[in-house]
């Protein structure tokens, strides 16, 4: 399932949950990206400083219960193009659900998809590969 033009796509995946990066890190580098992790907003920042990302996966709340809208926001106001996928528990934690297929939402929600928690490695990959042509 491994493709050449997956070879050398990055990604860089950013979550405070060191066992979640470190399974999307293993997943991701098996199906043919390289990826870059970060633990934090800060350490994301700094990485984003010199390293341009083919995609960004971002989880929600970090050290604020915002961080990932954040994150995504800067990421998409240095590059508009590098596509964000926001990860999230917050509809099992306290069913408020995001949709950003309404104009009003992607106007504040600066992320291409959104995907709740537990992520599914097939899930998660097929938006990595609709959002990376």
């Amino acid at each position: 399932m491994e493709t050449k033009t997956n070879q050398k796509r990055t990604v860089l995946a950013v979550d405070d949950d060191v066992d979640l990066l470190m399974q999307i890190r293993l997943q991701l580098e098996a199906a043919g990206f390289n990826v870059i992790t970060a633990e934090s907003e800060r350490e994301a920042e700094k990485i984003l400083e010199n390293t341009r990302p083919d995609l960004a996966i971002l989880d929600l709340m970090m050290e604020n219960m915002d961080t990932g809208f954040t994150l995504s926001y800067h990421i998409k106001k240095k590059d508009p193009s590098i596509p964000v996928i926001l990860v999230t528990a917050v509809t099992r934690e306290t069913g408020f659900e995001f949709d950003i297929s309404s104009s009003e939402e992607r106007s504040w929600i600066k992320a291409d998809a959104i995907l709740d928690k537990p992520i599914r490695f097939e899930q998660l990959k097929r938006e990595i590969e609709r959002l990376v042509k």
